[in-house]
């Protein structure tokens, strides 16, 4: 990374330890680096960053007492989870929630995220939205399919989504919600036919979104979500009906039919 690019400029006069909290802080809150993402290490953050080692340590120290890096000892220093999001995860997991009630909070999270997304047209975001679609499609296309990418570039394309709604809140709910689904689930794309379809439902949503269509955009994600609720139950019961026939809950009219919402995902 070029110096004209870097984030890490030199640090200014002044309490060397906190100007540096400050500079990492500013890093952070501008989303240069997400919940998870991993600092430079230390000693090259450091020159970066035109600080002795010693400065630096005092000011992660200090940001780790804050909340605002998880300091991992033979790892690395990493970017912490806001304090919101610990919470709200820990009081998921703390639940035992049915497969229903996730597939419920996700109806209400990403439908009316979807409409928001179409409605607000943040270029920059929507961009994101058509990366992650991009790289969901390319890997969905791939011989053979590597099932567990597949998987998290799936949700990693819902979250962009919900990011393009503007409300951060959401994301983090959005991002918390698509571990829990994960834990301990496979893939339901490994279903006979559920791959093809999950496509199209995608490209649907994708296109409105894009496109600006807040009705259509909450319409087809709706489809997508009791589509996908269709097949997760499908998988936990270990049947093979097909997903389309109405015979696992009831279907939004949209996904078995041939209207904007598609088909049972």
């Amino acid at each position: 990374m070029s110096s004209e690019t870097s984030p890490w400029t030199p640090v200014r006069q002044g309490s060397v330890s906190d100007l540096i909290a400050q500079r990492i802080l500013e890093v952070i809150s501008s989303e240069q680096l997400r919940p998870g993402d991993r600092l430079p290490p230390e000693r090259a953050l450091a020159s970066m960053l035109g600080a002795s080692r010693p400065s630096l340590r005092e000011a992660l120290r200090t940001l780790k007492v804050g909340g605002f890096v998880d300091i991992r000892h033979g790892a690395g220093v990493f970017v912490a989870d806001p304090s919101t999001t610990r919470t709200l995860r820990e009081a998921m997991a703390s639940e035992e929630m049915s497969l229903t009630e996730l597939f419920d909070m996700r109806e209400v999270l990403e439908v009316p995220a979807a409409g928001w997304a179409a409605q607000n047209q943040d270029a920059e975001r929507l961009a994101l939205v058509e990366e992650a679609f991009q790289r969901l499609d390319e890997a969905s296309r791939a011989d053979p399919v590597d099932w567990e990418k597949l998987r998290d570039l799936d949700a990693a394309f819902h979250l962009r989504i919900v990011e393009a709604a503007g409300n951060r809140f959401l994301s983090r709910t959005q991002g918390v919600l698509q571990e829990i689904l994960a834990q301990g689930m496979e893939t339901t794309l490994q279903m006979p036919g559920r791959l093809e379809k999950s496509r199209q439902e995608h490209t649907r949503i994708r296109d409105a979104v894009i496109a600006g269509d807040s009705v259509a955009a909450r319409r087809r994600a709706k489809a997508h979500i009791e589509a996908a609720r269709r097949a997760a139950l499908a998988r936990v019961r270990g049947e093979s009906a097909p997903l389309g026939d109405g015979s696992l809950g009831q279907a939004h009219p949209e996904a078995s039919s041939g209207h904007d919402g598609g088909d049972g995902r």
